[in-house]
């Protein structure tokens, strides 16, 4: 499955965004979909992850509350709606496809290209 992020951009705290990963495939429907981002200087980190069916998802607690991860399998998208963002949120965010739901990293086969996130203070 190929995944390609779009919808970030630059956004005053306080602001929203919301992200789309788009995978081409006619498998999407059989992977847990999961967020991560890298911001400057630092690790590459867990944001969010949906079930196969869209019926699970987990957050980290750093944005719990605040995000809200959805998809739709006949479209092959997946949406992250950032909301409430604070300068921290600030950070390349990548889509990633995994047979499980996960939160680690290593769990995920399939990455796509980021996008950017700025949040200005």
């Amino acid at each position: 499955v190929q995944l390609q992020a779009s919808g970030g951009g630059t956004v005053q705290a306080g602001g929203s965004l919301k992200l789309s990963c788009t995978a081409s495939g006619q498998t999407f429907s059989r992977y847990a979909i999961g967020w991560f981002r890298r911001a400057p200087g630092k690790e590459r980190e867990f944001v969010a992850t949906i079930s196969l069916s869209g019926t699970s998802t987990y957050y980290a607690d750093s944005v719990k509350g605040r995000f809200r991860i959805s998809r739709d399998n006949f479209n092959n998208v997946v949406y992250l709606r950032l909301n409430s963002l604070k300068p921290e949120d600030t950070a390349v965010y990548y889509c990633a496809a995994s047979p499980i739901v996960a939160a680690a990293i290593s769990a995920y086969e399939y990455f796509g290209q980021g996008t950017q996130v700025t949040v200005s203070s």
